[in-house]
């Protein structure tokens, strides 16, 4: 399966490959010390990552100690007193360059590595997933990974807020 959508900042393409593993890719008209910026910065973090189209939702705690053993915590709720964690630990953390986390809530959660490659000036961000089973490749392909272009087209948006 593979899909491209064309953006400001390039094509972005989501790419199941194999039984296990999904790569989103985009190219973003910002440097990777401003992209990486956006995934590494909690106040940055919020701004982008609660896919608009999912009315009701936010992102009530972020906590994110972006570097290589620290960890993260991230809970969603909708206005009650419900909420869902995603949380894990960053394996490997190279700012400006690479970010790979684990997905621990659950048995089925993925290793995720996100990696920012300058193309002169502008950001080829590569998300690469890597799930334990077909399974949890294709639960996640219903949930969470189908929500990252909507993700990403946020960041665009902020990114060309923020700027350097």
């Amino acid at each position: 399966m593979t899909q491209e959508v064309n953006n400001a900042g390039g094509a972005q393409k989501v790419e199941r490959r194999g039984d296990l593993e999904l790569v989103v890719t985009r190219t973003f008209n910002a440097p990777p010390s401003t992209v990486y910026r956006a995934w590494s910065q909690p106040k940055l973090f919020q701004r982008w990552w609660v896919p608009k189209s999912v009315s009701g939702i936010s992102l009530v705690s972020c906590d994110m100690d972006v570097r290589t053993g620290g960890k993260y915590r991230l809970e969603f709720g909708a206005g009650g007193s419900d909420t869902m964690a995603f949380f894990g630990k960053y394996l490997e953390v190279v700012p400006n360059e690479r970010i790979l986390w684990t997905n621990d809530e659950g048995e089925e959660g993925a290793i995720t590595t996100v990696t920012f490659e300058d193309q002169g000036g502008r950001t080829l961000l590569n998300s690469h997933e890597v799930y334990p089973s077909k399974e949890a490749l294709e639960e996640a392909l219903q949930g969470s990974a189908a929500a990252l272009p909507e993700q990403l087209k946020q960041l665009d948006e902020l990114l060309s807020s923020i700027g350097e």
